[in-house]
């Protein structure tokens, strides 16, 4: 059970401090979106480039971005430990996914509220972990949609049929009233962000949401 805190909604102004508020989380979630694909507009490659040196803990790149195809395995080189892209940008989703592993990277698959995964399963062999979104990509801060809960487990099935180390990440709205329910349906890692950085104690929080996930862990 993975805890991947969302700098989304740490102050920008003091990035490498508030990596540093949750040094013992797994990863540091890092969403990069290009004002294109979601209507937002956060940070790029320089930035990654930056956090990477600085960071105590790996960071884990969401590209919510058009043209991954393009640009996925430069945040590998970058210092993305982990870069998940959208199957709704890719031309190439199995390209991509190989681009990223060539450069040295986890590579991770990210699919919308609205896209069904069944059509990709047969990509799981080319991935490292997919992506739930259990809110419209784009924003922070958003209501979680329980709804998303059958398509986590429906993932975590296939993971399951084609054996191979898959993770299953969840993302939008998870706080402590809606990990256990995520860690139910099948989900290992968790992206929060105002659960986290929302806290008074980014770092218990950390251990508080990590703790509940593994209690109900499926």
């Amino acid at each position: 059970m993975q805890i991947s805190p969302s700098i989304l909604s740490a102050d920008f102004a003091n990035l490498e401090s508030e990596l540093r508020r949750i040094s013992n989380a797994d990863w540091a979630h890092v969403d990069v979106m290009d004002g294109h694909f979601v209507p937002n507009l956060t940070l790029g490659l320089p930035v990654v480039e930056a956090l990477a040196k600085v960071s105590p803990i790996p960071l884990d790149c969401h590209l919510m971005i058009d043209d991954p195809d393009r640009w996925a395995p430069q945040y590998a080189e970058a210092g993305g430990a982990s870069v998940t892209f959208h199957v709704e940008a890719a031309g190439n989703p199995r390209d991509v996914a190989r681009s990223i592993r060539a450069a040295g990277a986890r590579a991770g698959m990210a699919v919308k509220p609205g896209t069904a995964f069944a059509p990709y399963e047969d990509l799981l062999p080319e991935l490292d972990m997919v992506l739930v979104m259990t809110v419209e990509p784009g924003f922070g801060g958003q209501s979680f949609m329980a709804d998303q809960m059958p398509k986590v487990a429906q993932v975590r099935q296939a993971v399951r049929r084609h054996g191979g180390e898959v993770w299953v990440q969840v993302d939008g709205g998870v706080s402590a009233t809606t990990i256990e329910q995520c860690a139910e349906a099948g989900a290992d890692v968790f992206v929060a962000g105002s659960a986290v950085y929302g806290a008074q104690d980014a770092a218990q929080a950390v251990d508080e949401l990590r703790d509940l996930a593994r209690r109900h862990a499926h």
